[in-house]
């Protein structure tokens, strides 16, 4: 069995073919995975499953809600879940909650699965 298999991510990001790429790698690397295009869909998720063990997000997204505020209150809700943000926008690492890891974009899909099997000790 996939060690990966045990573990759900959440992939918050608006370009649709995007955010389907991403949960496509995810998912074909044996993680289960769950996807939001706005920051208010991201919340309904984190609130509505009981589990989701990383986050995924862009920090740009429509709406009110921004991936900052996304990984706030899933980190609180989720206080061992892993972030990373995956966003061209900057780094502004006093923002981001703690533990958490800044990929720029283009994203480099290898290094997200090496960081997802790190930030969850999978492996």
């Amino acid at each position: 069995m996939n060690p990966r298999s045990q573990f759900t991510g959440l992939v918050v990001e608006d370009e649709w073919l995007l955010r389907m790429e991403l949960a496509d790698e995810l998912l074909a690397a044996g993680w289960r995975t769950l996807e939001a295009g706005t920051g208010e869909t991201a919340l309904e998720l984190i609130a509505k499953e009981e589990r989701i063990d990383f986050l995924i997000t862009d920090i740009r997204l429509p709406g009110a809600v921004d991936g900052w505020s996304v990984a706030d209150v899933f980190r609180q809700l989720h206080p061992q879940g892993a972030v990373i943000y995956v966003s061209a926008n900057p780094d502004l690492a006093t923002r981001r909650v703690e533990g958490s890891v800044f990929i720029g974009k283009p994203c480099d899909v290898r290094l997200l699965l090496q960081t997802c099997d790190r930030l969850l000790s999978v492996g």
